[in-house]
């Protein structure tokens, strides 16, 4: 990889944001989700839940609401829809999802 590329992946940075993203196991594998919580909502006590749904497609984050856990989730669907595969066998109550977001180019591969 260039340093031009690798000047394409490094993602911002700014004092009022926490981010949440997979750190990198090497040189070679990227993350390609992250999200950014404002530091006004850390009461909220954000958690990267890895244990829940493990990959780097996806980004699955939890914080409590009213003492209800709730999820927020952010998705890259890559050309083998692996994030698409890890929430199918992921065990989330689906209700407490606020967001979702990410690209969906789901295509039909038939």
């Amino acid at each position: 990889m260039s340093e031009e590329e690798k000047d394409i992946i490094k993602a911002s940075y700014h004092p009022l944001w926490i981010t949440f993203t997979r750190l990198l196991i090497n040189n070679n594998d990227y993350p390609r989700v992250k999200i950014y919580i404002n530091v006004q909502l850390i009461k909220l006590y954000f958690l990267l839940r890895k244990d829940i749904c493990n990959g780097w497609n996806i980004n699955l984050i939890s914080f409590f609401n009213y003492g209800s856990i709730c999820f927020i989730i952010n998705i890259y669907l890559d050309d083998q829809q692996t994030a698409l595969k890890c929430l199918k066998d992921t065990e989330v109550n689906w209700n407490n999802v606020l967001i979702m977001t990410g690209n969906f180019n789901i295509r039909d591969n038939s």
